[in-house]
């Protein structure tokens, strides 16, 4: 989970350099914010680590998480648009 999520993207959005899509908007999000991307990985080991032996928890990777997330909020940034 990335605190302050909505602006983040709203501060990145406008930073990117033309075709807009969930590819460039993750390439400049890392640019712009690395201290956020490594606290996103760092709170997904932590989780990992905490699991009891044995017990499963489907929590899919950083990666893909925040990709899910640049995915969502571009959708609702064109349908409002």
């Amino acid at each position: 989970m990335i605190i302050d999520q909505e602006q983040i993207f709203k501060e990145v959005l406008p930073k990117i350099e033309g075709r807009i899509n969930e590819q460039s908007f993750f390439n400049k999000f890392l640019d712009l914010y690395p201290e956020v991307w490594k606290k996103h990985k760092i709170t997904y080991s932590k989780f990992n680590r905490s699991k009891q032996f044995g017990q499963r928890i489907p929590l899919p990777k950083p990666e893909v998480s925040l990709r899910k997330e640049i995915r969502i909020w571009l959708a609702k940034q064109a349908t409002q648009s």
